[in-house]
């Protein structure tokens, strides 16, 4: 499709006059709608601010090209303005952006309004054609200068391809006569652009890549991946003639065809603006080799220092975001079952004693079964790659199960088993960081073996050893979980109940520091265990459990609800799962917050369900249900104070929480200002 196809003369408006962002953007809607692409300005004009708050669309050197699929468009629509003062986009250059497109595709048509911007983005990365495009005095000099920048392009791309077929004919005709000489054609360099969500960027580092390597006489490949899918792959036979490869994305790159191979990692910002640089550090032969053997991902950019914090946090969301579906998926299973079961309310099999509840409870308990796992292998392979996924799954399940060198001695043990406890999230937060750096480390040590080694490195030696040592690490450092189950456990016995308003503030209270683990669960048998009793102090002490269990969930879903500007567009979404999670006693449902942020989430939420714990034993409420949070509210005694409790817990928590996170900036939120 051409640019003009969509690029009508009533939708090119020259010398505006827009004091803001804003006040562009409502310029360009209006052109969209004059021109009926669009068919509700306001939904269309949302979604335009919404896809800018995700990250900004300016580009650099005065240019932004806002974009928005939406089902308010009727038409792809292509609309463009110049404002001479200039707008502040904030452009990743600082500049101020005075040439501006805004896209605009039907939710129904797959990709036109990327395809148009791929090649928008290579035209601007020529200074001449968007000079011409500054100078046009009118809608009719702006579209003959597109006009004739897209025939050029198009007759450049179609020079490049030809040529690209030659080579490949004299390549195999070389190849048919060994005896000829042919020019082979082969790149000297190779590079892969790509972007999360600038999608522009991802176009434009590769035309300038390109523009700049003609400019230098070096002959240069360049593969997209982009919105629209992967463009230009490179082949076997071009990686394996070329001098090295640049990496210039900001998102993960499988590596595994480069292994061997001078490679160098950067940001996608460094190949619109330093491709000069780049390919000089490939033609200079100082890039370092890439070692992917086990298919593993771009690193962080060569050269470039993080500090600590960002380092861990980074590792830390990578198992964090591949969690996040097994408790939410695993939660509302579970959820159901206990909606579900009211023939077993009030037992211990509740959730579990009908097959149609007992189906969906085993369902979503095999879900909660893998989250630690992965949690704890997504982490590690943040650190070492590929080969960190193995030992990781492997720590985090070992943390989860609870086992320990002296569980060994009594394998067959039937009674021995039941008595393992999990070390909960964090024993596999500590399982994901140690299994990461263990097989960095593997990795490392194993770069000094012979060549001939190269092929078992990622099939052998890298699980092997890594599972054996994270094994070790971890049977070997559980039992100090046990401990702390063992003196929780004792301590909250010996309490009594003599004291029943703060027994319900600490086990209530306990019910949050870790969310899963040790403290978590010591309070649960401990709440367990005295209503087996049968008494009423057992069943208001179970209560006091289970309304503290209840609030992190809820607490989260409120912060994200009502303190929007505190939290990521993805954390808020997820956020709203938790309201489930909560009034279905899944304190799990915090944990991908918790683990992100424990400084602030801990805190506020242990408070938040120590005042539930302790106002609901104040008030004598009473559960003869261990589990079903507020699905068994049927049968809660003084259910009104009981949610009050829950309520009051909940609010206190969110509040203590959102003051204690700093509000976020605007793009990263995901908010329109």
């Amino acid at each position: 499709m051409k640019i003009t196809e969509l690029l009508k003369k009533d939708g090119v408006k020259l010398g505006v006059v827009a004091a803001t962002q804003a006040e562009a953007i409502d310029e360009l809607v209006d052109l969209q709608v004059a021109c009926g692409a669009v068919n509700d300005r306001a939904k269309y004009r949302q979604a335009v601010l919404d896809r800018e708050a995700q990250f900004s669309t300016a580009v650099g050197e005065g240019i932004a090209i806002p974009h928005a699929k939406t089902a308010a468009v009727s038409k792809a629509g292509l609309v463009a303005i110049t404002v001479p003062a200039g707008v502040d986009w904030k452009a990743p250059d600082g500049k101020p952006s005075d040439l501006i497109f805004l896209i605009a595709a039907p939710d129904t048509q797959a990709n036109v309004h990327l395809e148009v911007l791929a090649k928008l983005s290579a035209l601007l990365m020529h200074a001449d054609f968007a000079a011409a495009l500054r100078a046009a005095k009118t809608p009719e000099e702006f579209l003959a200068a597109i006009d004739k920048a897209e025939a050029e392009h198009d007759a450049e791309q179609a020079a490049k391809e030809a040529k690209a077929a030659a080579a490949k004919a004299a390549r195999e005709a070389a190849a048919a006569d060994a005896g000829a000489a042919a020019d082979t054609g082969l790149p000297q360099v190779l590079a892969i652009t790509a972007c999360p969500t600038g999608i522009a960027h991802t176009y434009m580092a590769a035309e300038n890549l390109e523009k700049v390597a003609e400019q230098m006489g070096v002959t240069i490949k360049v593969e997209t991946q982009g919105s629209v899918g992967t463009k230009n792959a490179l082949t076997a036979e071009e990686i394996a003639a070329c001098r090295g490869i640049i990496i210039a994305a900001d998102k993960g790159i499988e590596l595994g065809r480069f292994n061997g191979k001078p490679l160098y990692s950067t940001n996608v910002s460094a190949g619109i603006n330093d491709a000069e640089k780049l390919i000089n550090i490939i033609m200079n032969g100082e890039a370092p080799i890439c070692h992917a053997e086990g298919g593993a991902s771009a690193p962080a950019a060569s050269g470039a220092t993080e500090s600590l914090g960002s380092t861990v946090y980074k590792h830390l969301m990578n198992g964090v975001s591949h969690m996040l579906p097994f408790v939410v998926g695993g939660g509302i299973l579970m959820a159901i079952s206990f909606l579900l079961d009211q023939a077993g309310m009030g037992t211990a099999s509740y959730g579990s004693s009908t097959p149609l509840a007992a189906f969906f409870n085993l369902v979503g308990n095999q879900a909660f079964n893998f989250m630690l796992p992965i949690l704890a292998g997504y982490i590690s392979m943040s650190i070492a790659d590929r080969p960190g996924l193995a030992p990781g799954f492997v720590g985090g399940w070992i943390a989860k199960q609870g086992y320990t060198l002296g569980y060994l001695a009594t394998a067959m043990d039937a009674e021995a088993q039941g008595a393992l406890i999990s070390g909960g999230f964090i024993a596999a937060l500590f399982a994901g960081f140690a299994a990461g750096y263990i097989t960095y480390g593997i990795e490392k040590a194993c770069d000094r073996l012979p060549d001939s080694l190269e092929g078992i490195k990622p099939v052998l030696l890298y699980p092997l050893i890594s599972i054996f040592l994270i094994g070790l690490v971890m049977l070997a450092l559980n039992p100090i979980f046990g401990a702390i189950n063992a003196w929780l456990s004792s301590a909250l016995a010996g309490m009594g109940t003599g004291n029943m308003v703060l027994l319900g503030a600490v086990v209530g209270g306990m019910m949050s520091v870790d969310m899963g683990g040790p403290f978590n669960k010591a309070a649960y048998v401990f709440g367990t265990a005295m209503l087996a009793d049968g008494t009423s102090t057992g069943q208001i002490i179970m209560a006091s459990v289970m309304v503290g269990g209840m609030v992190p969930p809820i607490a989260i879903a409120l912060s994200t609800t009502i303190f929007k500007n505190r939290w990521s567009s993805a954390d808020r979404k997820a956020g709203v799962v938790n309201y489930i999670m909560g009034l279905s006693f899944i304190t799990e449902g915090a944990i991908p917050y918790a683990a992100a942020d424990p400084g602030r989430v801990l805190p506020s939420c242990i408070i938040g369900s120590a005042l539930a714990g302790a106002i609901s034993a104040a008030f004598g409420c009473t559960s003869p249900a261990p589990h079903g949070g507020a699905w068994v509210i049927a049968v809660i005694g003084n259910p009104v104070m009981y949610l009050a409790a829950l309520a009051i817990g909940a609010v206190v928590a969110c509040l203590i929480l959102s003051f204690l996170k700093k509000p976020l900036p605007a793009e990263e939120a995901g908010l329109a200002k």
